[in-house]
C-alpha cells in the first residue's frame, strides 16, 4: 500500500539520520576515542549477528573467501539502499566500493567524522571477516575513505600467503592503488532491482532499523552506559527536531502548528503512530479531553534483546519522539509511561497542552 510504503521510507530516513547523529554527538560531546569505541562495537556486533548467516542466505558461502566478502558487502548494502560497486580481480583479490554520498555519514555530518572513527567501522566488520571464516590469511586493504576527501570508501579483500596478525587485518594503503574502473553492465545483477517499490521501501526500513536496534544494545554494554545513553538521547532529540517536518510532509501531515490544541495533539499522535507502525509495532490511538493518547503493546525494535535494560534504552530512544513533538507544536508535551513486566513491554504516550 502506498501509505504504508511512505511510512517505511519516512522511518528509514529518520533512523538513518539518527544513526549518523549518534556518532557525531559522541565525537563532539565525549571525544574521538569514545566515538571509535561506539562505531567499532556497533559494526562488530552487527558482523557477528549477520555476516555468516547472510553469506548463506545470499548463496555466497561456497565462493572463494575474498570474493564472497566483497560480494556480501555489495549485495547486502545495496539491498538497504546503499550505493555499492564490486570487482573481482581473482579468487584471492576482490574489490568493494561505496561511492558518495555515504549512507552512514548523512549529509554534511560527514565533515565531523574523523578518520579513526570511520576506520573503526572497517576494524569492527571488514577486518573480522577472515576470523569468522576461519581463514587467518584474509585481510582488507583500504585504498580510500570519503571522510578523508576521497571519492568513496573503497578497498579490496586479499588472501595473503601467510597468517595475519590482528593489527594487519585492516591495512590503509592510500596512494598505493585505486579500484579499477568498472562497467555497471558487468556487475552482478541484484534481484532487488526488479522488486516493487513497496518491497524496496520495506527493506530499506529494515536496514536502517537494524542500526538503531544494535546501537541500543551496544550502548547498554558499554562500560560508561549511562553517559553513552545520555549522548544518544541528546542526538535523538535533535534528530526529532530536525527531521519531523520532512517526515510529516512525506506522509501528508501538518507540522509547526504551535497552537497547543487538541486537534494539534491528535495530528501528532497520527504521525507518531505512523512511525511506530512502520517499525512493525502494535499501536492504538485514542482521543481525550486534554489531547491524544498513543499506546504501544510490546516493543518489536528490541524484541529478543533480553539482556538490555529496556527502560533505560526506552528513555534514550524516546527522546527522538519528544524532539519531534516539540518541532510539531512547541505548546504540546509528550508524556511517556513505559512498563517492563517480565518479558512484556508496553508504553502509554500522552500528548497534552503544556501547563
Amino acid at each position: 500500500m502506498q501509505d504504508e510504503a511512505a511510512g517505511w521510507r519516512a522511518l528509514a530516513a529518520l533512523y538513518n539520520a539518527l544513526a549518523t547523529a549518534s556518532v557525531v554527538a559522541t565525537v563532539v560531546r565525549r571525544g574521538e576515542p569514545a566515538a571509535r569505541e561506539l562505531v567499532f562495537s556497533l559494526f562488530r556486533r552487527q558482523h557477528l549477528e549477520k555476516f555468516l548467516p547472510g553469506l548463506a542466505k545470499l548463496g555466497l558461502d561456497r565462493e572463494p573467501h575474498a570474493v564472497a566478502c566483497a560480494l556480501y558487502h555489495y549485495h547486502s548494502n545495496a539491498l538497504g539502499g546503499v550505493k555499492t560497486e564490486y570487482l573481482r580481480e581473482s579468487d584471492r583479490k576482490a574489490w568493494v566500493r561505496y561511492p558518495p554520498p555515504r549512507w552512514m555519514w548523512r549529509g554534511t555530518s560527514i565533515a565531523a567524522i574523523p578518520h579513526s572513527v570511520s576506520a573503526a567501522m572497517l576494524h569492527g566488520w571488514h577486518g573480522h571477516n577472515g576470523v569468522s571464516l576461519g581463514n587467518p590469511r584474509l585481510g582488507f586493504v583500504c585504498t580510500g575513505m570519503t571522510v578523508d576527501g576521497m571519492p568513496g570508501l573503497e578497498g579490496y579483500y586479499l588472501e595473503h600467503d601467510r597468517d595475519l596478525a590482528e593489527d594487519e587485518r585492516v591495512r590503509f594503503a592510500y596512494g598505493e592503488d585505486t579500484m579499477p574502473r568498472v562497467d555497471p553492465a558487468t556487475m552482478p545483477a541484484l534481484e532487488a532491482a526488479a522488486w516493487p517499490a513497496e518491497r524496496r521501501a520495506r527493506t530499506h526500513r529494515a536496514y536502517a532499523t537494524a542500526y538503531i536496534r544494535t546501537l541500543l544494545e551496544v550502548l547498554d554494554a558499554l562500560p560508561d552506559a549511562p553517559a553513552a545513553r545520555e549522548t544518544f538521547a541528546h542526538a535523538a532529540r535533535l534528530t526529532g527536531l530536525q527531521f519531523h517536518e520532512d517526515t510529516a510532509g512525506s506522509l501528508g501531515l501538518p507540522t509547526n502548528l504551535n497552537t497547543g490544541s487538541t486537534q494539534s495533539a491528535a495530528q501528532f499522535a497520527q504521525w507518531l503512530a505512523a512511525m511506530l507502525a512502520a517499525q512493525g509495532e502494535s499501536v492504538k490511538v485514542t482521543s481525550s479531553a486534554k489531547g491524544a493518547d498513543v499506546r504501544m503493546a510490546g516493543w518489536r525494535l528490541l524484541q529478543g534483546a533480553a539482556s538490555v535494560d529496556r527502560i533505560a534504552a526506552f528513555e534514550a530512544w524516546n527522546a527522538l519522539w519528544t524532539g519531534a513533538c516539540a518541532a510539531h507544536d512547541r505548546f504540546l508535551a509528550l508524556e511517556a509511561t513505559p512498563a517492563s513486566l517480565g518479558s512484556g513491554f508496553a508504553v502509554h504516550w500522552r500528548i497534552v497542552a503544556r501547563a
